[in-house]
C-alpha cells in the first residue's frame, strides 16, 4: 500500500505545474495534499473526483484561500473526520482523518508559528490535541499514521542551516522538544528510522535566494507511525526531484496485515488501578 502526502502550496498553481499528470503517472493507494488553499468547487472534477477514488476535502472556514487539505483514495474508510472536533482548530481546515477497521490515517497540514507568540502558542496547543488524539486510537487498539507537513524540524540532521535557524519558528527548542515528546509517546519517524545517516534530503526550500538549487532546504514533511506499526513500513522516501511546489512529496509504503493492539478501554484502565 503506497501513501504519498504533499504539501502543494495551492493545488491551482501546482495543477499548472502538472500535478495532475504527476498523480496519474504515480497513481498512488492513497494521495494527502496539504494547502490546498482552494474551495472544492475550485478544482477541476478530474482532481477533485478522479475516477477510481474515494474524495475527500477540507478547505478553511476561517478564510478562503488559506489551509486546507484533500484525500484522495482508493480504500474506502469506514469514517472521516474533519478535524478533532476542537472548533479553534478545526475552522482552519488542517486535518482529514480516515478510519479504517485497524488504523487511522491522519493527513495534517500543522500551523506555522512564525507569525508570533500568539501564533506559536496556537501551533503547540494544536500539537498537544493532535497527540491526544492519536493516543485515543492507539488506546482504542487502532494504528495511526500520520502524514503532512509538521512545519518544524526536529534535529539539526533536518535543516541545512541549524544554527542560523534556532531562532526561527519552525526550529524554534519548544517546537523541537515537542516532536521529542511526541517521539517518547511512542511514534517513530519512519524516513529518519529507515535512513538514519542520510543528510541533506529535505522536503521544503524557500522560494528565495536559490535555496532550491543550493539545496538549502528543511525537512518539514513526515510520515510517522506508532512504534508497533513500524516493521509493516517497506520503504518511507521523500522525492526531492519532484517539482511544482516550494514542498516536495513524501512517501510511505505499507504491508498488510498489520498485528493487533490491545484495546485499553477507560472500565479496564479503572480495575488495573
Amino acid at each position: 500500500m503506497n501513501i504519498y502526502s504533499w504539501n502543494v502550496n495551492g493545488i491551482r498553481s501546482a495543477l499548472k505545474k502538472g500535478l495532475e499528470n504527476w498523480f496519474h503517472e504515480t497513481n498512488p493507494d492513497i494521495l494527502c495534499l496539504q494547502e490546498v488553499r482552494a474551495e472544492t468547487d475550485q478544482i477541476p472534477e478530474s482532481m477533485a473526483k478522479p475516477e477510481g477514488y474515494f474524495a475527500y476535502w477540507n478547505p478553511c472556514q476561517r478564510k478562503k484561500g488559506y489551509s486546507g487539505v484533500g484525500v484522495l483514495t482508493k480504500i474506502e474508510p469506514d469514517a472521516v473526520n474533519y478535524g478533532f472536533d476542537i472548533e479553534e482548530f478545526d475552522v482552519e481546515g488542517r486535518v482529514l482523518q480516515l478510519v479504517f477497521p485497524d488504523w487511522v490515517l491522519n493527513s495534517i497540514y500543522f500551523p506555522n508559528g512564525g507569525s508570533g507568540d500568539d501564533r506559536l502558542d496556537y501551533k503547540l496547543r494544536f500539537y498537544d490535541a493532535f497527540l491526544e488524539n492519536s493516543e485515543r486510537w492507539i488506546a482504542d487498539g487502532k494504528h495511526v499514521l500520520t502524514v503532512g507537513d509538521y512545519n518544524t524540524c526536529h534535529k539539526e540532521i533536518d535543516i541545512a542551516r541549524p544554527k542560523e535557524n534556532e531562532n526561527v519558528s519552525g526550529f524554534l527548542p519548544v517546537e523541537r522538544a515537542w516532536m521529542d515528546k511526541y517521539v517518547e509517546h511512542g511514534f517513530v519517524d519512519s524516513f529518519r528510522n529507515l535512513h538514519p545517516d542520510t543528510r541533506d534530503v529535505y522536503s521544503w526550500w524557500s522560494n528565495r535566494f536559490g535555496a532550491r538549487g543550493r539545496n538549502v532546504g528543511w525537512r518539514l514533511d513526515y510520515a510517522f507511525v506508532d512504534e508497533a506499526l513500524m516493521p509493516n513500513v517497506v520503504r518511507s522516501e521523500i522525492h526531492t526531484t519532484v517539482m511544482g511546489s516550494d514542498h516536495c512529496p513524501i512517501s510511505i509504503e505499507l504491508e498488510p496485515p498489520f498485528a493487533p493492539l490491545p484495546i485499553k478501554s477507560a472500565s479496564a484502565e479503572a480495575e488495573v488501578q
